[in-house]
């Protein structure tokens, strides 16, 4: 049997250390608000040392942003894989459905998460920018895979445009969702609204 390499097994601890962190993190924001915790706290949450909390993040509100980015990873990586000569708006709508409507436990969990963390973001400037700039590196990397879709260069207008109005309308969709008491499944949920959000927003295309 081949032994797994040293340093895949290493990222791997670090990446569920990083997770551990995230989530005790987002209890205590849910639970408490950002402004009532303190990052000593969610390192005890997470049973983990102070240093080891500030060795993966700069900041306490910056400890979530893992759970907050994995939806935009997994829409990217669906938006790639979409079937050839699928026209950008539908390749974006199923991909979006797919994502936000993934009807597993884990899912579930991280809405449950988000709803707490968006509605403390409301209260929060911190937590508040980290939302906003997680959503810009997603846009930033949404290009290049609908200027793969659009058969057009990365840096035109058009691209620039479709990512922008992509990324804000499932952004939008998320807050009214997180601001609301809808379920996570059926009318008003993530999916729904994002799809009617996108629907809306990438028109054009």
């Amino acid at each position: 049997m081949t032994e797994e390499p040293r340093s895949t097994l290493t990222e791997r601890r670090k990446a569920a250390t990083q997770t551990e962190i995230a989530r005790a993190a987002a209890e205590l924001f849910t639970e408490h608000g950002a402004d009532g915790v303190t990052a000593e706290q969610i390192a005890r949450r997470a049973g983990v040392a102070p240093r080891t909390f500030y060795r993966y993040f700069p900041t306490k509100e910056e400890a979530v942003a893992p759970l907050l980015s994995v939806g935009a990873l997994r829409w990217r990586d669906l938006l790639a894989g979409s079937p050839p000569g699928m026209p950008p708006r539908e390749a974006l709508e199923r991909a979006a459905g797919l994502v936000l409507a993934e009807p597993d436990l884990a899912t579930r969990e991280r809405y449950r998460w988000m709803r707490g963390l968006l509605r403390a973001a409301g209260r929060d400037p911190a937590l508040r920018a980290v939302w906003l700039k997680i959503n810009q590196d997603s846009e930033e990397r949404l290009v290049p895979v609908l200027a793969g879709l659009m058969d057009r260069d990365p840096g035109s207008l058009e691209v620039r445009l479709a990512a922008a109005a992509a990324t804000a309308a499932i952004r939008v969709a998320l807050e009214a969702w997180a601001a609301g008491d809808t379920p996570s499944e059926g009318p008003g949920s993530p999916a729904d609204l994002g799809i009617r959000a996108l629907r809306a927003l990438t028109a054009g295309l």
